[in-house]
């Protein structure tokens, strides 16, 4: 990672603290990382590409893998306002129901899971997610599931999945990674080759729908 390519926003966020106020000073550099890696993502606006399962373990016994066999695409799609947020649709073979809601804080980066049927209606579960783990680096931001996804998974008996925590990483023009983690052990993680583009996918399910 060259980590001078990001230091104009490291400078930007300095310069916007008044004079000698060094908490202010402090709290901007740590903000610092959240906007290089937005940023970085928000380059790739209008672009889809191609992404490979690397880890998926355990594999479930108890279900088809949705996965598996399914032409995995990522499409940098919504980008009216990219320093503040970008809608990044993840298309499963012919499944057109999955978001990636990627947002700006006031203290970091926001990770939401927006899920819908086909018809655009939203499934029952769905905008789940969690803030960055403060303040993260410009490659990697880390997002464990906050207090209404745990809600949510409680009442629908899931468990498991109350510990998530989901990461996203970028190498700039060479990959982005999808990651899912759990204390059991549980580990998903997908690359996206950011060196070649694919053709555009369908819009996602929902889209243009509140």
């Amino acid at each position: 990672m060259n980590m001078f390519r990001f230091a104009p926003i490291l400078m930007l966020a300095l310069a916007g603290c008044s004079a000698g106020s060094k908490d202010s000073a402090e709290r901007a550099l740590a903000n610092a990382p959240a906007d290089a890696f937005l940023a970085a993502v928000a380059a790739h606006c209008g672009k889809a590409y191609e992404g490979t399962i690397v880890e998926d373990n355990p594999v479930s016994q108890t279900a088809p893998d949705p996965f598996a066999g399914k032409k995995l695409v990522m499409h940098v799609r919504g980008c009216e306002d990219p320093s503040r947020e970008l809608r990044i649709p993840f298309h499963v073979g012919d499944d057109h129901s999955r978001t990636w809601v990627l947002s700006r804080t006031d203290h970091g980066l926001r990770l939401k899971h927006d899920h819908r049927h086909e018809d655009g209606s939203m499934d029952a579960i769905t905008l789940y997610g969690g803030d960055s783990r403060i303040p993260g680096t410009v490659q990697r931001q880390e997002f464990p599931a906050d207090a209404d996804s745990v809600a949510m998974f409680r009442k629908a008996d899931m468990l498991a999945s109350t510990q998530n925590t989901w990461a996203m990483e970028i190498e700039p023009d060479r990959e982005f990674v999808y990651e899912l983690t759990r204390p059991d052990g549980r580990r998903f993680r997908v690359v996206f080759d950011l060196t070649r583009e694919v053709p555009l996918p369908p819009a996602p399910w929902g889209a243009g729908t509140p």
